[in-house]
């Protein structure tokens, strides 16, 4: 590393701020071993004028940036790729949870936050922070802004842009620009804020944001229910929304597979349901009023759905500890994948009334394309996005069953997009998904992506080859 620009990142974050070599190892990791990231650093800022020195300091050297929060990405989002030329910027030391205001109902975090931290902080003040993920203890609020995480309850909550207010954001040349603000309203301009939530480091760094927060969950009811189809889970669904009067705040889809996967390698005595089904549906009822009784509710909804025959079972959660049983289940299903051998992987989206019909075109394809294959999809039914994830047969070979990977990618995707829907729900594009996305956006929307990041960034400096990239890739349509 040149001496002049590796005094300058000391300068801005301290000898242990930089790391390199073996030290660096930890942040060079990709969760599903799809990349083998590579860095000439990464440097560990602890403040808003740390992170501009550094931006700075690499513009003068024309080092590349690659924005890192925890790391938790599933489509590598924030794998370097260069030992030469590519710096990680991590974020983890910038953690300070800089205000919880009550009367706004919003608190002010910095991305290295990590998300169950600042859930905690908003609990202890008593509000709560209703961003759900599987990953809350590892993932941190600045990963979550610059992929628009979504999570587990999006059917009630929204994703992270609907709750963010405002943010602080380092830019390519290192200029700092501010909108934090508890203001629902303002209607003075363009909204900057939306450009950079879900850009995933290609934009700007984002260092900071004030998010809403919204009053307790005071009562709770959650129902694991067997249903023959997809289509019954939605119809019980539509009808649990309409009678609590908006208060379903989750609703996961589970298949079959995916659920006997879990009680193979994971859970083997947890599913109190026995009825031999297809699929499996996760309820939850939440409200932060006082009184009322939602798992009363809960239990008049599906027994009319048990007498209709749209349910085909149920189990009510009767106590805190039943309840996590439930939600065990279907957390467990990525490891229990993982156990199993290889998957192919999707991360889609689709109108919610097309997610049946997408179900009941695409797992025949399936089996016809991959003989022997076992489909795991689950997700988020309630608010359109399923992991259409595809694990192996049991006597195939790994390296083979991915190898077939792209064609399998290219006939669902070309079925979601046919339907209207969306090939990154909640994953983003990172560097998995550039191609594709190139494939699948139209030439105008491509040229209007490529224009804001000339704008905004027009070294191509921050998170190369991440969307879109200036210097390598015309994304054109295929």
């Amino acid at each position: 590393m040149n001496q002049t620009f590796y005094d300058l990142l000391t300068r801005a974050v301290g000898t242990e701020g930089v790391k390199i070599g073996l030290d660096a190892a930890p942040y060079l990791r990709e969760w599903r071993g799809a990349f083998m990231p590579e860095a000439l650093a990464v440097v560990r800022p602890s403040s808003i004028e740390a992170v501009s020195a550094v931006v700075q300091a690499c513009a003068r050297y024309d080092v590349k940036i690659i924005a890192q929060s925890g790391n938790t990405g599933l489509v590598g989002g924030s794998a370097a790729s260069d030992p030469e030329s590519h710096v990680i910027v991590n974020l983890e030391r910038m953690n300070q949870i800089r205000g919880v205001d009550p009367a706004d109902n919003t608190m002010t975090v910095e991305s290295g936050v990590v998300l169950a931290d600042a859930k905690s902080a908003a609990a202890e003040s008593g509000r709560y922070f209703p961003l759900s993920l599987a990953s809350g203890d590892q993932c941190r609020i600045g990963g979550n802004l610059a992929t628009n995480a979504g999570g587990l309850n999006v059917l009630c909550y929204g994703t992270m842009r609907n709750l963010t207010l405002g943010l602080e954001v380092v830019l390519a040349d290192g200029q700092v620009w501010s909108s934090l603000s508890p203001l629902r309203k303002d209607n003075s301009g363009f909204d900057l804020r939306d450009l950079f939530i879900g850009s995933e480091g290609a934009l700007g760094i984002i260092t900071a944001a004030t998010l809403k927060l919204v009053y307790p969950e005071r009562q709770r009811a959650t129902a694991l229910c067997a249903v023959a189809a997809p289509a019954d889970a939605l119809a019980i669904t539509e009808t649990l929304i309409d009678r609590s009067g908006g208060q379903v705040v989750a609703c996961e889809l589970m298949a079959n597979q995916a659920v006997q996967l879990v009680r193979e390698y994971i859970a083997a005595d947890e599913l109190r349901i026995t009825t031999d089904c297809e699929w499996y549906v996760l309820l939850e009822l939440a409200s932060s009023a006082n009184g009322g009784d939602l798992p009363s509710l809960l239990d008049e909804v599906l027994n009319a759905a048990l007498n209709d025959q749209a349910a085909l079972a149920y189990t009510i959660a009767d106590t805190p500890e039943q309840r996590a049983v439930q939600w065990r289940l279907r957390e467990s299903i990525p490891a229990a994948q993982r156990a199993a051998g290889a998957s192919i992987k999707h991360d889609i989206a689709l109108p919610i009334s097309r997610m049946p019909a997408f179900l009941d075109q695409a797992l025949p394809a399936m089996n016809r394309l991959l003989p022997g294959v076992r489909p795991c999809p689950f997700g988020h039914l309630g608010d359109g996005n399923i992991h259409f994830n595809l694990t192996r047969p049991p006597q195939s070979d790994d390296a083979a069953f991915i190898a077939q990977s792209e064609l399998v990618h290219r006939v669902v995707h070309d079925m979601v997009v046919e339907m209207g829907g969306s090939i990154a729900a909640e994953h983003g594009i990172g560097r998995l998904k550039v191609t594709d996305l190139g494939h699948y956006k139209s030439q105008g929307e491509i040229a209007m992506t490529r224009a804001v990041k000339q704008a905004l960034d027009p070294g191509n400096r921050l998170n190369p080859g991440v969307i879109v990239d200036l210097e390598t890739s015309q994304n054109t349509t295929g």
